[in-house]
């Protein structure tokens, strides 16, 4: 730990100190090991790729020369470092590879292990620290009972101590099932491609959910089961918590080396979720928010998203800002809500910093299609919602208006598109009373509205002047600013002579 102090030349008033984490590096003898270096030598020999982009979390970075060298030495190809991703670290970096026109990716570190839409990669989430027999302990602490059902998750970073993890763990719990990754190279297992499916021949049912593969016995219900986490608190845990929000969660942290009862209140955080579907419900103008541009299938969630939103009687709006924050969203004022297709990990939100609520692409479809219901479940999988999957609910396409009382603002609010007859701003029949059309205004009449309309260039407008010497210093005490102050306290006269008289004489 570093600590960094920032202070002025001119005055030391300002004093401040930084804390500066500095991330350790992995030691040569055990890099070989740690990343896999054999294993990735050998795929890359196998699909014969030339173009090799090597993707590392800011974590990770401080082993990337190190990694890339060993490898480069091994193969016939060209390898490159993807530093700073466009989106989230956990997700594959496919548009920074293609800027080096790369064959293939290797995905270092902790993964969300979303599908790829063009290139082939590989997964090498390294060895963290981690003692099997502590977590042994902490799961026998957790689970006295050994007739307990039990479903095992983990953080992808603990993948190489699982088996022995699972052998253990099997002694201390006879209904125990341990939950599989969804790499690639088994994501085209047929038994994957439904949320929930079985074999006449098989008792056994697999569901898919999280990046995960859970094999269970036919006819249980996997809301009957706890799960027990292996891994840090982060977006992972939280992903897991609300897909599977009817079961009891327990975790044990490697880094703490503690085990405890998650104590996340789901009802709250799902009666949050429900607030928002209502405050998409009222919105007339949607961003939806562009949070990927590698996870298999973006743009048919965009498109759809479009649809469901015009048959709503809604607008909407497509943005790429790459990694979200509130500065950017904040030049949108005119948007009411924001839809933000992104990874599992990264789709929830805490939005109460954002000007405008963001929600999931679920939320918007809870909100825009009249066929779906909502039992409480969530799904942070925009791929659950496409046609063909296990989650899809078909939208109502027709021109029927229903209206019904805002639960938040009270009021009657009116959702569906408008029949053909309806003409904007003119007088429309609903029900039995008369009333007038809404107005929809567009972005560029939004925009005409503006007292500020951006930085324009305003060639011709504005005269031309010389430069000007600014203050130096600290904001606190300039340079000359007693003299200036002195002089500003007499008459407005005098304090225009002495800045005249300033300039004049450089």
């Amino acid at each position: 730990m570093s600590v960094a102090i920032f202070s002025s030349k001119d005055e030391d008033c300002i004093e401040r100190k930084v804390q500066v984490r500095n991330n350790e590096r992995t030691p040569p003898s055990e890099v070989d090991s740690v990343y896999g270096i054999e294993g990735c030598v050998q795929w890359i020999a196998a699909g014969q790729y030339k173009r090799i982009a090597l993707q590392f979390p800011n974590e990770l970075m401080g082993d990337a020369v190190l990694v890339s060298e060993k490898i480069e030495a091994l193969i016939e190809g060209k390898v490159f470092i993807l530093g700073d991703t466009a989106y989230g670290s956990c997700c594959v970096d496919e548009v920074s590879a293609e800027h080096c026109v790369a064959d293939c990716i290797l995905h270092y570190g902790h993964a969300c292990l979303s599908p790829t839409r063009r290139l082939p990669v590989l997964y090498v989430f390294g060895h963290s620290p981690f003692q099997t027999s502590h977590c042994v302990e902490g799961f026998r602490e957790l689970f006295p009972n050994k007739d307990e059902k039990v479903i095992v998750m983990y953080d992808t970073v603990y993948y190489y101590a699982i088996e022995e993890l699972k052998q253990l763990l099997e002694s201390e719990c006879t209904n125990l099932v341990v939950s599989e990754l969804l790499l690639p190279d088994t994501r085209q297992d047929s038994s994957c491609q439904t949320e929930d499916s079985h074999s006449g021949e098989s008792s056994i049912q697999t569901i898919c959910k999280c990046g995960r593969r859970l094999k269970l016995s036919f006819g249980a219900d996997v809301d009957s089961y706890s799960i027990f986490y292996v891994g840090d608190e982060g977006p992972t845990l939280t992903n897991m918590i609300m897909t599977f929000n009817k079961s009891k969660f327990y975790s044990y942290n490697p880094a703490t080396k503690t085990s405890r009862k998650e104590s996340l209140n789901v009802n709250r955080a799902l009666m949050k979720r429900f607030y928002l579907i209502e405050k998409a419900k009222d919105a007339q103008i949607v961003g939806i928010v562009v949070g990927t541009l590698g996870v298999s299938n973006f743009a048919d969630i965009i498109n759809q998203l479009k649809k469901v939103i015009h048959l709503a009687g809604k607008k909407s709006y497509t943005f790429v800002v790459g990694k979200l924050n509130v500065a950017k969203l904040a030049n949108f004022m005119e948007i009411d809500i924001f839809v933000y297709v992104a990874c599992p990990e990264n789709t929830l939100l805490d939005s109460s910093d954002f000007y405008k609520p963001v929600i999931t692409p679920f939320e918007m479809e809870m909100a825009c299609n009249k066929a779906r219901t909502w039992a409480g479940e969530i799904y942070t999988d925009f791929t659950q919602l496409l046609p063909g999957a296990a989650s899809y609910v078909e939208m109502c396409d027709d021109d029927c208006e229903e209206s019904d009382v805002s639960l938040i603002t009270g009021k009657l609010r009116h959702i569906g598109r408008a029949s053909a007859d309806d003409k904007v701003g003119a007088v429309v029949k609903r029900s039995e009373l008369w009333t007038m059309a809404p107005q929809s205004k567009s972005a560029a009449e939004f925009l005409s509205d503006r007292s500020w309309k951006g930085l324009e260039q305003g060639v011709g407008e504005t005269p031309v002047s010389l430069a000007i010497e600014g203050a130096r210093g600290i904001a606190i005490s300039y340079a000359g600013e007693g003299e200036r102050n002195v002089a500003l306290k007499g008459s407005p006269k005098i304090a225009i002579e002495y800045e005249v008289e300033k300039e004049e004489n450089g």
